[in-house]
């Protein structure tokens, strides 16, 4: 047999001619299979489809029985294209019939050909079908070759997605693009959302795949991947670099890529096999996201999605398209799918599109979360593999009660959950017909039911949630949602709005909590830190930059004229620190009073207990502030050594486990010992079963998301609260706390009709 006579460019300008071709879906698909035969002086070229239910299908073939097309099947993992399909690699063999996995399929006819060269259909490292080239004779088909059929199967996996094929399908049958998946994760915020996704990196979708010009090509590749490393190494240079949301390993490791002379090389000979710069990085990806996919080894697996990321970054390079234009046509339902982002990205979406969130990592009390559960979204994280398998526009369904996430949902999963969000809405229904009654247990006890807030879009659930006020007012949500350091008027402004919208009902202040892994953009002061959540944030930021303070405090004094004012200092660590806060405010009192200024008519400090160190001098902090806010997140992320951010260890340990309730425990007797004003404002405080947990150790006042309200006043009304003090008295008391306080406290509510 003479060689073939083609390269990539050659089959590349046929193909090219024939996209343009007015012709039907099989037509030109047979035509396709054609040429390769004919340009590879290949005796046989086939093109199996993988289709929803995990089988191949012949879907054009030159050289076999014609009559095989559409009958021809193979399962994932059967026979040698089964086998391509299922591992994502091209076989290349001389002798296929010698090789373990053959399988002969008598309709085809195939039984006398040798040689066999079959790759992969890959889109975004995704096998969606299989190419194959046979001849008679043994022989070893070349690296240009391989490189020839894989680059042609791009341009098919292209038609694949854009639909094309999905007409050839049999009534019935569904191609794996369109194939329904269902994941299980772990469900951080309660709700249920019907929409459709909006993938918060955006997979580009190239169009232009064959160059007219490949030096030009070249010269583009080169520019944007010079902008991309110039851009990387400012991030890292620049001190602030955490706030971009990406770790400092990350980021070497992007360089890295960007800089790999392999990676280039292989976008270089997809650009001159006729590629254009954004077709060949997104054949390049794919390749490389299919070899590295079936890695087990974790540090490979997080590098493949950090090439991931630099590729989108890459193409968005190429193509000049930025992340907003691509929100710009969100849908009135958009389900955002995310590996991971931060609170102020969350903020960038407009609320009344929202619909859930759905993360492939993140943690219950990561701050996006905290933000969407502000918003009143439900989010499921802990999810691998959700953003390479959605596609812009695909219906999802997101159910934040069972930790569950469906993608393309089968119709009779989309009409339970229709009528679950119906059920839902019955619900709330309820629940508003509870905000108007008092927050009293069944036997007769009061407890305050607060709500957290921290933007002006929260304000209107006060009056909708029935708050007794707001527990916990995030005021370092306005700085992390603004381009620079908002001006002392606009935070007066937000302030005096806040006081006004809460009518006299109670209003905490924390004072701004920056720093760990709430940065802010245009903040030049902090350095690139090993353990920031240990490090320069919250107080101890503010009284090194006593500025900051002086201007968020006097803009509180002066919204809060005439009226009660409470002010909160987050992670106190020792008792100075509120001394050296309270001369700042009595500064500022000074200050104003000197110009005339109306001034509250009472100033309540307060501090915010999350660092241990304040539990070895509990009665000290008592007799020192107006009241505490324990915050449970912080706490519990010191107190048990667990990053909270960390995915790995998001569900590990459980907040309900009795070491932790015995430190509420304490906290609360402390106070009620001083007679200092408690409240718990954590994620604890936000769940039926915790927050009966927190009353039943003492607490009369907790704070939560303004959603979590209905569901908590529920349960307290029927809640006896002595019976209940009684229960974990004995349940946290000597050997008996070897039994897992979560199902004791789920047991006792069941006995007693107490709806959880």
């Amino acid at each position: 047999m003479r060689d073939s006579v083609v390269g990539p460019r050659v089959l590349l300008r046929r193909l090219r001619e024939l996209m343009a071709e007015p012709l039907g879906p099989q037509e030109r698909l047979d035509h396709i299979v054609r040429d390769i035969a004919r340009n590879m002086v290949a005796e046989v070229c086939s093109l199996y489809v993988l289709r929803a239910d995990s089988v191949l299908e012949l879907y054009a073939t030159e050289g076999l029985n014609p009559g095989s097309v559409h009958l021809a099947q193979l399962r994932l993992g059967q026979g040698l294209v089964g086998t391509i399909a299922a591992s994502a690699r091209p076989l290349n063999l001389s002798n296929a019939q010698e090789h373990p996995a053959f399988a002969y399929l008598p309709e085809t006819g195939e039984e006398i050909y040798h040689s066999f060269l079959g790759v992969p259909v890959l889109r975004a490292g995704r096998t969606l079908g299989v190419l194959v080239v046979q001849n008679r004779t043994m022989r070893t088909y070349r690296e240009d070759e391989v490189e020839a059929l894989e680059t042609t199967a791009m341009v098919i996996a292209e038609m694949i997605a854009a639909g094309d094929l999905a007409r050839l399908s049999r009534p019935g049958i569904e191609l794996d693009l369109s194939r329904p998946v269902s994941f299980t994760g772990l469900a951080f915020n309660d709700g249920v959302g019907l929409g459709h996704v909006v993938l918060h990196e955006p997979r580009i979708v190239v169009t232009n795949l064959f160059n007219e010009d490949s030096e030009a090509e070249t010269r583009r590749l080169e520019a944007a991947l010079g902008s991309l490393r110039l851009s990387i190494d400012d991030m890292l240079s620049r001190r602030e670099v955490a706030f971009e949301g990406e770790h400092r390993d990350v980021l070497e490791a992007y360089r890295m890529f960007a800089n790999d002379r392999g990676w280039v090389r292989r976008l270089e000979e997809a650009i001159s096999n006729g590629l254009t710069a954004e077709a060949a990085v997104e054949k390049v990806q794919s390749d490389m996201r299919a070899r590295m996919v079936h890695m087990t080894d974790p540090y490979m697996r997080e590098r493949m999605s950090d090439f991931d990321d630099l590729a989108n970054r890459l193409l968005r390079q190429l193509m000049g398209r930025s992340p907003d234009d691509i929100a710009a046509a969100l849908p009135k339902d958009s389900i955002i799918v995310a590996r991971s982002m931060g609170a102020a990205e969350l903020l960038d979406y407009p609320r009344e599109k929202l619909r859930g969130l759905i993360l492939e990592d993140g943690a219950i009390t990561s701050h996006v979360v905290i933000v969407a559960r502000a918003m009143g979204i439900p989010v499921v994280g802990q999810l691998k593999g959700a953003v390479s398998m959605s596609e812009n526009g695909d219906p999802v369904i997101v159910d934040g009660e069972e930790g569950a996430v469906h993608l393309r949902p089968q119709f009779d999963v989309e009409s339970a959950y229709a009528e679950k969000v119906r059920f839902r809405a019955r619900k709330q229904e309820l629940y508003r017909e509870l905000r108007k009654k008092p927050s009293v247990s069944r036997d007769g006890v009061s407890v305050d039911l607060m709500m957290n807030a921290g933007l002006a879009v929260d304000l209107p659930q006060l009056a909708d949630a029935g708050a007794a006020g707001i527990g916990l007012f995030r005021t370092e949500l306005q700085f992390m949602v603004a381009s620079t350091f908002p001006r002392a008027e606009a935070q007066e402004r937000l302030y005096s709005d806040v006081l006004d919208i809460a009518r006299g009902k109670p209003v905490t202040f924390r004072t701004i909590d920056i720093g760990g892994d709430k940065v802010l953009p245009y903040f030049k002061g902090a350095a690139q830190e090993e353990n920031p959540a240990l490090g320069w944030r919250a107080i101890r930021l503010t009284l090194d930059r006593p500025g900051l303070l002086r201007t968020q405090v006097r803009a509180l004094l002066r919204a809060a004229g005439g009226r009660e004012l409470r002010v909160m200092l987050p992670m106190v660590t020792e008792l100075g620190e509120v001394a050296q806060a309270r001369e700042i405010i009595d500064r500022e009192v000074r200050h104003l009073s000197r110009f005339g200024h109306h001034l509250p008519t009472s100033l309540r400090i307060g501090a915010m207990l999350e660092v241990p160190s304040l539990l070895f001098q509990l009665d000290e902090l008592m007799q020192t502030v107006d009241f505490v806010s324990v915050g449970s997140n912080d706490l519990f992320q010191f107190v048990m050594a667990t990053d909270r951010g960390n995915s790995q260890l998001a569900d590990r340990f459980d907040a309900l486990s009795v070491p932790f309730l015995r430190i509420l425990r304490q906290i609360a007797e402390a106070g009620r010992r001083n007679e200092t004003p408690v409240t718990l404002c954590g994620e604890l405080a936000g769940k039926p079963i915790s927050a009966m947990a927190l009353i039943g150790l003492g607490y009369r006042s907790i704070s939560m998301s303004p959603a979590a309200i209905g569901p908590v006043k529920a349960m307290l009304t029927e809640l006896p609260v002595e019976a209940l003090t009684d229960f974990m008295n004995e349940n946290l008391a000597g050997m008996s706390a070897r039994l897992p306080m979560r199902a004791l406290l789920q047991t006792f509510a069941d006995d007693r009709g107490i709806p959880l």
